[in-house]
């Protein structure tokens, strides 16, 4: 329920597939995927609507926010779909994330790994459980990649964070456990320690 897992692998081994199965946004052919005690296979259609929305959160490599609103509106929006609304949160995420002077920009005017932290603003508005990330860094130089690694380290100390990167430098620094995909198969799966010991 909490850490950071990274799922790493060569290009096409099934790392994003396997993200978006267990966001929801894809359906697995066979198997399960067990969230809560729930399978979010068997989940009605309105079931799996509300496990997207409130439940996950996504980062994406590339941003997706919306060019036409400002930071504070981008991270409005989500706290829409997942029906909520709570000015006091938005000032309060700004802060975790360190845009609150940004708050009134659009995203023409921020750098790259300022988009990305309103990518991750927008997962955590919703108070989403699971912080799914797809190749959060990508865009990203080595510096700004680690600013934002540090802060999604720092996320999954409460919530689980799940990162599909081929960046095997980036894996053995932050997480916790390790699983290594080739072909659609998992090859190697693991697991540290809170001290790293055993890893």
């Amino acid at each position: 329920d909490k850490g950071m897992v990274f799922i790493v692998g060569k290009s096409g081994s099934g790392k994003s597939t396997l993200l978006n199965i267990i966001g929801g946004l894809d359906s697995a052919t066979s198997g399960e995927i067990i969230a809560d005690g729930n399978s979010i296979l068997k989940m009605t259609k309105t079931k799996l609507t509300k496990y997207r929305s409130s439940y996950v959160g996504f980062i994406f490599q590339d941003y997706h926010i919306l060019e036409n609103f400002t930071v504070r509106q981008n991270i409005e929006l989500a706290m829409d779909i997942a029906n909520k609304n709570d000015e006091n949160k938005i000032n309060e995420i700004l802060q975790v994330v360190d845009l609150t002077i940004y708050a009134d920009r659009y995203p023409s005017e921020l750098s790259g790994g300022q988009k990305q932290r309103v990518s991750i603003a927008r997962a955590l508005v919703k108070d989403a459980q699971v912080i799914l990330c797809d190749e959060p860094t990508g865009n990203l130089d080595k510096k700004t990649s680690s600013q934002v690694l540090d802060m999604l380290k720092k996320i999954s100390q409460e919530k689980l964070v799940v990162v599909v990167s081929h960046n095997m430098v980036d894996a053995n620094t932050y997480a916790d456990r390790i699983i290594e995909l080739y072909d659609g198969t998992i090859v190697r799966d693991r697991q540290r320690t809170k001290n790293y010991n055993n890893f």
